[in-house]
């Protein structure tokens, strides 16, 4: 069954409410004082079925909006999810001050279908309604109710209900089908305590599924709750779905800890802002806007103030758009697309509103002239296009999968699938990756181990995590397989930790070469009591750097073997200390002591200590107290 949210706008005592009652059935005015004085203060919910012109049965779900300008922030939390609007003018006053602020907001949020319905068609007579249709339909001239149908009706009489019924069901079956398969968005309107249950919120279910159990994030505290149960238009549920007005009973939140304007959204997936970059329109019956200047801000059932930071100058003029920052007073979970409402600061009057591009811009643009044109790119209506201009603006950083939904609302694999097959976008492992910055960094892979051969020839190779440092920006998972695809497509060799180029190895000079036989001969000469290394290094034609590089080299190949920070042994020579252990252990020699240690081999206990340990470590013998098993 097809979910249609239908939203009433219009001046104050036209009939709004009671055009609601006889269409549903249902009194929206649930407040004891909005009964008692006749208008409606809060936004107020009732609900109809009715069939499609094919026979599809639609739900119609309506927000009932106050309409006195001293509520028209009531008014805003209510109208913000409407797939379509019921124009409400009575035909005994026509047109009114309300009429044309509510008509405005909903043009400012992109409302896209509707109905003008003339209430109180009763208390006229023919020729006055005719006039009255003829003012209204110039007052809609050029708007995109322009076409929509007029309908006069009584609330009193039931006079062109039937009509209005009819032209409902077929301006709700035009309207798109929302995504229940996007993430979950649920802008509180209502919170409640209702016995038996606990905590009761409700709010248009923006897009998503929110089924009963499902783990949800209250934003922007952050508060984590359970769904208890759910309605769906007063009766019982297992699931929401997107379109649907929605009460949840929720545990694990007291009722004071929510309110009007939170969103419920899925754990750990959006986040909330307080800086938001848009395209602002101005009404052409505002005043110049300056930059800096603080506003009312509306956006779905949230409500805050906001410091404008123009982008394209000191003012933005009635009637024209420009790009700005909108610097929140208290954070909010918004997306791209979500459509806002702007009021003067004082005295409260709409002056414009517009559509969100970056829910999470940077804190200081250096260029506003080539941001507002990044902005521009992001705000394209083609996802693949938008999506690229993301991604190619986050350069070697990327835009991993995590941020990428946090940043649009698009989940993981609706990312994935609109960079797949886009000449401008590379997925490396999480990370989306602009392809010119691929390039560069495939390109960079090669050029620094090369540029490190060039400076090192002594070293065989620099070690990956030093390669992985020359590319700071790049994350780590979008690093290692770009790395991989270097060393599989032979570009790069891996040996160990060591990343060289095909082929490459170290190059020696002639003194070079020299000094190397010279530290080998040192040590394999030696025996056990080999010198000081630093004695045998001072002797060279090379340099200190080179002379270390050497020993490096010697100490990778095992050729020289350190057992401890002072001692440098000739492998030939640990091979013949093994063989002198293993020849003690075949004449029946089961343990050996330090002394006998020191006897065997004719050193010092400065050598016979660490050469003990060292045996010990590669498992030729095992400490036992003072002794040494044979292994």
């Amino acid at each position: 069954m097809k979910s249609v949210i239908v939203g009433t706008a219009g001046h104050i005592d036209h009939g709004k409410t009671a055009l609601v009652k006889a269409l549903t059935g249902i009194d929206a005015d649930r407040l004891e004082e909005e009964k008692r004085r006749g208008i409606t203060i809060d936004i107020g919910f009732a609900h109809l079925e009715l069939a499609a012109p094919g026979g599809e049965t639609l739900r119609l779900g309506f927000v009932d909006v106050p309409g006195h300008e001293r509520f028209v922030r009531n008014m805003l939390a209510g109208v913000g999810g409407i797939d379509l609007v019921l124009l409400v003018i009575a035909a005994d006053e026509s047109i009114k001050p309300q009429t044309r602020e509510h008509f405005d907001i909903c043009r400012l949020l992109a409302v896209r279908r509707g109905i003008t319905v003339l209430t109180k068609s009763d208390l006229v007579d023919a020729e006055t309604l005719d006039v009255v249709k003829l003012e209204v339909g110039e007052f809609l001239s050029g708007s995109f109710l322009e076409a929509a149908p007029i309908v006069a009706v009584s609330s009193l009489t039931g006079a062109g209900l039937d009509h209005l019924k009819r032209e409902l069901a077929k301006a709700a079956a035009e309207v798109p089908a929302r995504d229940s398969s996007a993430l979950a968005r649920l802008p509180i309107d209502r919170v409640f305590t209702m016995k038996g249950f606990g905590t009761v919120v409700t709010g248009t279910l923006l897009a998503g599924t929110i089924g009963r159990d499902a783990e949800l994030e209250v934003c922007p505290s952050g508060k984590r709750v359970r769904v208890r149960g759910v309605q769906v238009h007063g009766a019982a549920a297992e699931k929401a779905l997107a379109g649907q007005r929605t009460a949840l009973n929720l545990a694990g939140v007291p009722v004071e800890e929510l309110a009007r304007g939170m969103m419920l959204a899925p754990p750990e997936t959006f986040r909330s802002t307080n800086r938001i970059d848009v395209s602002l329109s101005l009404l052409p019956s505002a005043k110049p806007l300056r930059d800096r200047a603080r506003v009312h801000l509306h956006a779905y059932t949230s409500q805050t103030l906001a410091e404008v930071v123009l982008y394209g100058g000191p003012q933005v003029q009635p009637g024209t758009t420009a790009y700005a920052q909108l610097r929140l007073a208290e954070p909010a979970l918004l997306l791209p697309g979500d459509r806002f409402i702007l009021r003067q600061f004082s005295p409260v009057v709409t002056i414009g509103g517009g559509v969100l591009i970056e829910n999470l811009p940077p804190r200081k643009v250096v260029n506003r002239e080539n941001y507002t044109g990044l902005l521009k790119a992001i705000s394209a209506s083609d996802p693949r296009a938008s999506l690229a201009a993301r991604v190619t603006a986050r350069g070697l950083q990327g835009l991993t999968l995590r941020e990428g939904t946090a940043r649009t609302g698009w989940r993981g694999p609706d990312l994935q699938l609109l960079a797949q097959g886009n000449p401008q976008i590379v997925q490396a492992a999480d990370v989306l990756l602009p392809r010119l910055a691929i390039n560069i960094v495939r390109q960079g892979l090669r050029s620094a181990v090369n540029a490190f051969h060039q400076q090192n020839p002594l070293v065989p190779g620099i070690s990956k995590e030093e390669l992985r440092g020359r590319f700071p920006e790049l994350l780590p998972q979008a690093f290692d397989r770009l790395f991989a695809e270097a060393v599989q497509a032979k570009a790069l060799e891996l040996a160990g930790e060591l990343v060289r180029l095909p082929g490459r190895g170290v190059v020696m000079k002639d003194e070079e070469a020299e000094s190397k036989q010279i530290i080998e001969k040192a040590f394999a000469t030696a025996g056990l009591q080999v010198p000081a290394l630093y004695n045998v290094l001072a002797g060279l034609k090379v340099d200190k750097a080179r002379a270390h590089q050497i020993v490096t080299l010697l100490l990778r190949d095992k050729v020289l073997v350190k057992i401890s920070d002072e001692l440098v042994f000739h492998q030939s020579v640990l091979e013949r200390l093994r063989q002198q252990i293993a020849a003690q252990k075949a004449k029946g020699v089961a343990k050996i002591d330090v002394g006998k240690f020191k006897e065997m081999t004719g050193v010092s206990r400065k050598y016979a200590i660490p050469l003990l340990e060292y045996l010990d470590r590669e498992r030729v013998t095992r400490r036992v107290g003072d002794e040494r098993v044979i292994l």
